[in-house]
């Protein structure tokens, strides 16, 4: 049985480790880790999502402005793993995800605290750059460390952690927030990262098979380089980016959207909807272990196929109907996102690209996805309402689409 090595954050054991294969108590205790760090770091990312509608009210800011609240996080973040993706290749993966997870629950806690519109927005900044450790690193830590035959269930059960995560940070601040208001919110979400470090304190093992690359310009300079040199890499990268803005677009609309007639549901009442994120644990780790045995290649068309029949279900005035198109919605795009981050580092590594790096890119596009396109979705509805918030998204999804075709015609090097 292969058993973990003690743990010293950041400091790699050896280059020729066996990798953790399911069944042993090393995989179990990655896994635990993992799932609870991506948990952490998607409360923490968006946490302020449900409460929007009541920023507009507290603040005295417009519903478009309020996602500047989510949207500044998600793009500082996307910056940050540009920078992260390189870091983590010199000193080590596990030690950017314990100080990651660390420093971002203390700016949570501050956000909590914020006493103005400004302070807050610029501490949600803050949280983007100290959230960026462990997206930066997970997949590259995954792939080095687990059996190549469990990469895609552990890829899978990674975004099932963040999956619930995000559907976590929804349920953790809103019902809080409706009996306390929004700071107590947020400083739950805070309390909650505070515990899941200290579970990936105890639980991650350190690194075995890492083997530091130098992070001079230079070198950096050349991983970069590497990893845009790949079409299929760069076809992952859009795939990510518009996978998301679909997503996101939608969730941020919709608060809005129930908060107003003819529903006028409080903000604990529309946090419920996002129990539908729990289908996203699920569908990230079935989708895995489907893609393990037929390939990726003829799993991700069905995921983006899923959720464009989700979106247009919301197009219902039905409430029943737009909770089962959300829920659509939402197995459709985990299915796509577990898959194709997996597939960028798993590619990179064969193509002999930085995976630090790869994975760096494909997040820096995914979040920047997350931003722009999350922020279009607000404005989609200040100016057109529902339909123009689904004519948006329909638009996102059909380009995933695309990439799904570039890469078919791309020459494998993966299945």
């Amino acid at each position: 049985m292969t058993t973990s090595a003690p743990h010293r954050p950041g400091v790699p054991v050896g280059p020729a480790a066996s990798p953790y294969v399911p069944g042993t108590a090393g995989y179990r205790r990655v896994m635990t880790a993992m799932f609870a760090a991506g948990m952490a770091t998607f409360v923490l990312l968006y946490d302020v999502q449900a409460l929007l509608p009541e920023l507009v009210h507290v603040f005295a800011v417009s519903p478009s402005r309020s996602t500047l609240a989510l949207s500044l996080t998600t793009a500082a973040l996307a910056v940050t793993l540009l920078v992260a993706g390189p870091v983590s290749e010199a000193v080590g993966r596990t030690r950017l995800v314990h100080l990651s997870l660390w420093t971002s629950a203390v700016v949570a806690l501050g956000c909590a605290l914020a006493p103005t519109w400004e302070v807050l927005v610029g501490l949600r900044m803050l949280q983007g750059v100290t959230l960026a450790g462990l997206p930066a690193v997970a997949t590259a830590y995954l792939r080095e460390e687990v059996h190549p035959s469990a990469h895609g269930r552990a890829f899978g059960l990674y975004i099932g952690g963040t999956a619930l995560g995000g559907m976590a940070s929804r349920l953790v601040t809103a019902p809080v927030a409706d009996l306390a208001g929004w700071r107590w919110g947020l400083a739950a979400a805070a309390g909650f990262a505070f515990v899941s470090a200290l579970v990936v304190a105890r639980m991650l093992p350190a690194s075995r098979n890492f083997v530091p690359r130098p992070a001079s310009p230079a070198a950096v300079l050349a991983m970069a380089r590497g990893a845009l040199a790949d079409r299929a890499l760069v076809a992952l990268y859009v795939l990510g980016a518009c996978a998301v803005g679909s997503l996101v677009a939608v969730f941020n609309a919709l608060g809005f959207r129930l908060s107003s007639a003819p529903y006028g549901l409080s903000v604990g009442t529309i946090s419920l909807v996002f129990l539908v994120y729990a289908l996203g644990s699920v569908s990230s780790a079935a989708s895995g272990r489907i893609a393990d045995r037929i390939g990726r290649r003829a799993t991700i068309p069905a995921g983006c196929g899923l959720a464009l029949v989700g979106v247009w279900l919301t197009l219902s005035s039905s409430l029943p109907v737009i909770v089962l198109g959300m829920a659509v919605l939402t197995v459709g795009f985990f299915c796509v996102h577990g898959l194709a981050s997996g597939w960028v580092t798993a590619r990179a590594h064969l193509a002999g690209a930085s995976t630090g790096q790869a994975a760096a890119f494909y997040l820096f596009a995914y979040y920047v996805g997350s931003s722009v396109f999350g922020n279009l979705g607000s404005t989609a509805w200040t100016h057109a309402g529902w339909p123009g918030v689904v004519a948006l998204t329909t638009v996102l999804l059909l380009t995933a689409a695309a990439m799904v075709t570039v890469l078919r015609r791309t020459p494998a090097l993966v299945v």
